[in-house]
């Protein structure tokens, strides 16, 4: 199935994304992978029409509205989206799906790369097991996980080559088999030498011929390389889209103020501006036809 819009992110902005795209009758899917910084809120004071309200209960509230309207849902976390010939395909977890335009609504991704990580990236490191395992078949790879979501990935990928797994932070690894051979100390710097991966912990060196590095959050010059970004931020113009036609963005990923009720308008813009961007793709198919 094709979806009208693939959200990317189940918070405020998503929601409100998702309960205007239902109102205009656009199949929509909602792909998160957790409550973010909203989850853990005590209290907002500021969001019209729940003073005082906690976090996790606007949640509730709003992807009950979302789901009344009869947007899907999938948690999972999105590795990848991928423009392909004027739409997108999008990798959550290990499966992909297909969509007419995406907004881009999952928050600040607070993810500190290693010195050296992404200068490598597309030379070596990845952050995609299910993307890129093939390409190391029958070598040695060297899994850097934050979270046992990294263990599932581990184990794919020890069923193509031999597996080094380092923790990046402390976690449950009980599910990894025999073959998978976890090693001590703390990841600090990757860098090459000749064709080879090297990885600088504090117990020494690791080397390996590719080297995947899964996080709970994926940040964006990862999750869709063709974006433009400046000093860090996505470009976006007045209708919130990226420099990537039929990908829009909207709530904290765009910026200050980090606001829930500036979240929920950015989120009604995005998917407004997403809906004409269809219509204007179809009228444009129907006139080529």
């Amino acid at each position: 199935m094709e979806y009208d819009v693939i959200i990317v992110g189940g918070g405020v902005a998503g929601c409100s994304a998702a309960i205007t795209a239902r109102q205009r009758n656009l199949n929509t899917l909602v792909i998160y992978n957790g409550d973010g910084a909203l989850g853990k809120t005590r209290q907002i004071d500021n969001y019209p029409g729940f003073p005082g309200i906690k976090g996790p209960a606007l949640l509730r509230h709003l992807r009950e509205h979302a789901r009344g309207m009869r947007a899907e849902f999938v948690r999972a976390l999105v590795r990848r989206v991928m423009p392909m010939d004027g739409s997108f395909s999008v990798l959550a977890g290990n499966d992909i799906y297909t969509g007419k335009s995406v907004i881009l609504a999952m928050g600040t991704a607070r993810v500190a790369p290693l010195p050296g990580e992404e200068d490598l990236v597309g030379r070596g490191v990845s952050y995609c097991a299910t993307c890129d395992g093939m390409f190391y078949k029958d070598g040695k790879v060297l899994v850097i996980a934050s979270d046992e979501e990294a263990v599932e990935e581990a184990v794919f990928l020890s069923t193509l080559a031999k597996v080094l797994y380092i923790k990046e932070r402390l976690h449950n690894t009980a599910g990894l088999p025999p073959q998978v051979r976890q090693l001590p100390g703390k990841p600090l710097k990757l860098l090459t030498k000749g064709e080879q991966l090297v990885l600088e912990t504090d117990q020494g060196e690791v080397t390996a011929d590719g080297v995947f590095i899964l996080r709970p959050a994926v940040a964006m010059t990862q999750l869709i390389p063709e974006v433009q970004t400046e000093n860090g931020r996505l470009v976006l113009d007045n209708d919130l889209m990226t420099s990537v036609p039929g990908v829009f963005a909207a709530g904290d990923i765009t910026g200050v103020p980090l606001q829930a009720a500036k979240a929920a308008g950015e989120g009604n813009i995005a998917v407004l501006a997403a809906a004409r961007h269809l219509t204007r793709r179809n009228n444009s198919a129907g006139e080529n036809q």
